[in-house]
């Protein structure tokens, strides 16, 4: 595995490589970057891996605009944070490792999670973030806890324009309207009526266009005495240059179609997450050493019916490591995934 790394480096030009150490020193993800310029992620990640066979013309381009609106940021980084730049000089010295030297023993290491994995459900909730941002949509993105919703949420609302909150049982109006201020970093009221701050926030909106509000685990906002919470969020999307996405549990599907037909009429974009493929899995334990029987075992964390779910088995791929570093052991075995699995609430 490590000869063919070693063979593909090779392969990239000198700005592949300077935009993949650009992407790891900001933390910032292959599918980020493709949202950002509203380009095609296959694109951005074939010539980054040095696979690219078209004109590259256009993504060259899109790279060099990049490297130069995020030089400042990067400098900034490499100065105040010492990872980072130890992260650099390793990816340095990684690019030179075909040098010829003694052979000795691979040292061992332990594997590493991935940050992000760019699930058909992460890029699809992505997706309708983006389509919602630029048509000033109204996007629904339905989804069973624990499989990934919010966090891909949390991900889009680190680009600019973005107010993201997350919803609660105790949440009044007047709670929803502070939310939505904090969000929109408007500062916040201390008087007024609830119309009167949210004819606030329609103005700084029809003032400032290209904003998104993400409003996550909205299923909570609606019960069987009210739905005044929601008709504010509608208001606001009626009157406002804004896009709007909101999000919660399958519940949210069906309140939204049998108690606000007028919320329901205006949907734009609508996602409805699966969970993880067996492919997507596969792509998520690459790095790791698993023997069989464990591999299966975790695959029930992530497909079991009744719990399976990304979070389960996330959790569970924590403890695992943990249990390996406490073991010395570099190869995940059954008995180390129960072992992980005994430290949980099933």
């Amino acid at each position: 595995m490590n000869e063919l790394i070693k063979n593909e480096a090779m392969t990239l030009s000198p700005l592949a490589i300077k935009v993949n150490e650009r992407l790891r020193v900001l933390c910032i993800n292959k599918q980020m970057l493709a949202v950002q310029y509203h380009c095609s992620r296959s694109m951005i990640s074939q010539y980054l891996s040095g696979k690219y066979r078209s004109n590259p013309d256009t993504v060259e381009e899109i790279l060099n605009r990049f490297l130069d609106e995020t030089e400042e940021k990067y400098q900034e980084t490499l100065e105040n944070d010492p990872k980072a730049k130890k992260k650099l000089e390793k990816m340095r010295a990684q690019d030179g490792s075909d040098e010829e030297e003694p052979e000795e023993t691979p040292e061992k290491h332990f594997p590493e999670k991935k940050r992000i994995l760019e699930s058909s459900d992460y890029l699809g909730v992505l997706s309708v973030c983006q389509s919602c941002q630029d048509d000033r949509g109204l996007g629904i993105i339905i989804g069973r806890s624990g499989y990934g919703k919010t966090y891909a949420l949390k991900e889009y609302s680190k680009m600019p324009r973005v107010a993201y909150m997350e919803c609660d049982d105790t949440m009044s109006t007047k709670d929803l309207v502070t939310a939505l201020e904090l969000g929109l970093g408007l500062p916040r009221s201390t008087s007024g009526s609830i119309w009167s701050r949210v004819n606030r926030i329609r103005d700084f909106l029809n003032a400032n266009e290209g904003y998104l509000i993400i409003v996550d685990e909205a299923d909570k906002l609606i019960n069987k005495y009210t739905a005044a919470k929601m008709e504010i969020l509608r208001g606001i999307f009626d009157q406002s240059n804004v896009g709007i996405v909101i999000a919660g549990e399958p519940k949210l599907e069906s309140d939204i179609k049998t108690v606000l037909e007028r919320f329901a009429n205006r949907i734009d974009f609508c996602y409805k997450l699966h969970g993880l493929s067996k492919a997507e899995l596969k792509d998520y334990l690459e790095d790791w050493d698993i023997e069989e029987d464990a591999a299966e075992e975790l695959a029930v964390r992530a497909f079991s019916a009744r719990t399976g779910c990304f979070r389960l088995l996330d959790r569970t791929i924590n403890n695992v490591l943990r249990v390996m570093k406490a073991h010395g052991e570099y190869t995940v075995t059954l008995k180390m995934v129960q072992e992980a699995s005994g430290m949980m609430m099933l």
